[in-house]
């Protein structure tokens, strides 16, 4: 017999209004009612946010909002399907979050934030992206 292997993908009920709060900021640096400049996407980070992305490659934030300037300096648009979203309290004011991004219809990641709620509103502390799947090859 094979153990189940996938885990309880459940949001505590008392964690639902967090739960909505941000699952409308994400996926991050791609809601552009929150910015679309480098300042924007500097005020959505703590100081030394970084992220892993999908190659497993970790990225600092100094590079990550150099890609993102990059991105944005001309119009930019992608189709993105989010879905399967958890929410985790981790510490006073700290929270993980996780979910699906599907990405032009080909590409499928898992995805994992943590924010923090801070006086100055909510910020990105980590991110990690991980593919399930691209253009037809099953990955994870």
């Amino acid at each position: 017999m094979i153990p189940d292997t996938e885990p309880i993908l459940a949001t505590d009920p008392a964690l639902l209004g967090v739960l909505d709060e941000l699952v409308r900021r994400e996926p991050i640096f791609h809601r552009e009612e929150f910015g679309r400049t480098r300042a924007d996407f500097g005020n959505m980070t703590v100081s030394d946010f970084w992220e892993v992305g999908a190659s497993g490659r970790r990225y600092s934030r100094g590079l990550v909002l150099d890609e993102l300037e990059k991105r944005y300096s001309d119009p930019y648009s992608d189709e993105w399907e989010t879905m399967g979203f958890r929410c985790r309290k981790l510490g006073e004011d700290v929270y993980l979050l996780t979910y699906t991004l599907i990405q032009d219809k080909q590409r499928v990641t898992r995805r994992s934030t943590i924010w923090q709620h801070t006086p100055d509103g909510w910020k990105i502390v980590y991110h990690q992206g991980t593919i399930v799947y691209h253009q037809g090859t099953i990955v994870a």
